[in-house]
């Protein structure tokens, strides 16, 4: 089949991300009309739209995105890194409440951010992922601290929660809090681009991004059939986890302990859209949160987080958090802004390589401008 790049509507998703096997079900092209849905996994076309433009194609982060314009126009430029993005300061943080870490995956920095947004009126309410019936999250909104709490861990599966934000966007809600993954993120940040004339406001009740550090996801189908191999029973799993590189595995936490899987064995789930993925640390955020790697091993890690802060919104809720001693600070251990450099130059570089033997030429990179000026440093 040709594909024909002057499609910029539901033709031009369909060719160029559906069909090509590059949706990551971030869900921005959900909840703006009628005809497109997600089930179990997969962005669905449940009808034909012939618009010639549309706010499907326009908000997709695998149709072309051109980063520079959403680096000047939401950014400092003067702060955009190659490596890593936008970057205004640098953290090792966790939650100073016990309870609140106890309940996160890691070090409940995420929860902190949030759970302050909402009591100090920043947002009125915060969308985020929770755990679905067999492992298949779904986007939910929160609207007070305990209601984020309870969706505290992390979810291996996508859950469409821009498809969330827009729905969200177009009831009362006025000031809405995200937190999405690094497609997600990169989403909404061309949506506040405003590509095509709105219909509504909904993209200006975007109040806050917080973004999730992010290497790879699980496609559902294929991460549920690998738990039944292994006769993992459902209602035993209470979680998920990914220590570092060197452990090579996944860990399965279920109420009789933890169980280990080979990354070996996990890595043929991911969703191959990934593989095509040029972001790892959600670089389109106002603040972006991941594990920490400390020298102490991985059991006093997981309880910190690693934090970039791009924006003054970003800025200004950490510091209202540290001031009121809601988060805790530790000495970024020597090397470690480096190792995240590598990690994420690591990502950038192997995404465009798949790019370009998917498109069979280094000057097409499907949704990526070839000429832009800071992914020229991972050009080969």
């Amino acid at each position: 089949m040709e594909i024909r790049k002057d499609y910029k509507g539901q033709k031009g998703l369909r060719q160029q991300v559906l069909d090509a096997g590059l949706c990551t079900n971030c869900g921005a092209c959900l909840n703006l009309c009628p005809y497109h849905t997600s089930y179990q996994d997969n962005t669905i076309l449940i009808d034909t739209c012939d618009r010639e433009e549309g706010r499907c194609y326009a908000f997709c982060p695998r149709t072309y995105t051109d980063l520079q314009a959403l680096r000047q126009n939401l950014f400092n430029p003067d702060q955009c890194t190659p490596e890593l993005g936008p970057i205004k300061e640098f953290y090792m943080t966790r939650a100073a409440d016990p309870e609140v870490r106890r309940s996160a995956q890691h070090g409940g920095t995420v929860t902190t951010l949030l759970s302050l947004a909402l009591q100090e009126g920043l947002i009125d309410a915060a969308v985020l992922a929770e755990e679905g019936k067999t492992f298949l999250p779904a986007g939910v909104v929160a609207k007070t601290p305990s209601e984020v709490i309870r969706r505290a861990r992390s979810k291996f599966v996508v859950s469409p929660n821009v498809a969330t934000f827009n729905q969200a966007a177009k009831s009362g809600l006025e000031k809405i809090g995200v937190v999405a993954t690094p497609c997600q993120a990169m989403a909404l940040a061309k949506m506040r681009l405003k590509p095509l004339p709105p219909k509504d406001g909904s993209i200006d009740k975007l109040h806050l991004v917080i973004g999730l550090f992010c290497g790879w996801a699980l496609s559902w189908r294929e991460l549920k059939s690998l738990l039944q191999r292994k006769k993992m029973g459902e209602d035993s799993i209470v979680g998920l986890d990914i220590p570092p590189s060197k452990h090579h595995s996944m860990e399965v936490h279920t109420r009789n302990g933890i169980m280990e899987i080979s990354l070996d064995e996990v890595l043929p789930t991911v969703r191959k859209a990934c593989q095509y993925c040029y972001d790892m640390t959600a670089e389109f955020s106002d603040v972006s949160v991941g594990s920490a790697r400390l020298p102490e091993g991985w059991k006093v890690a997981r309880g910190w987080n690693q934090v970039l802060v791009r924006t003054q919104i970003g800025q200004e809720l950490i510091d209202l958090a540290r001031s009121r001693g809601l988060l805790e600070l530790r000495d970024i251990p020597e090397g470690n802004w480096e190792k995240l450099q590598r990690a994420s130059v690591n990502k950038k570089r192997a995404a465009i390589q798949n790019l370009v033997q998917r498109s069979g030429s280094s000057q097409d990179l499907l949704y990526l401008d070839y000429q832009d000026p800071l992914l020229r440093n991972f050009m080969e």
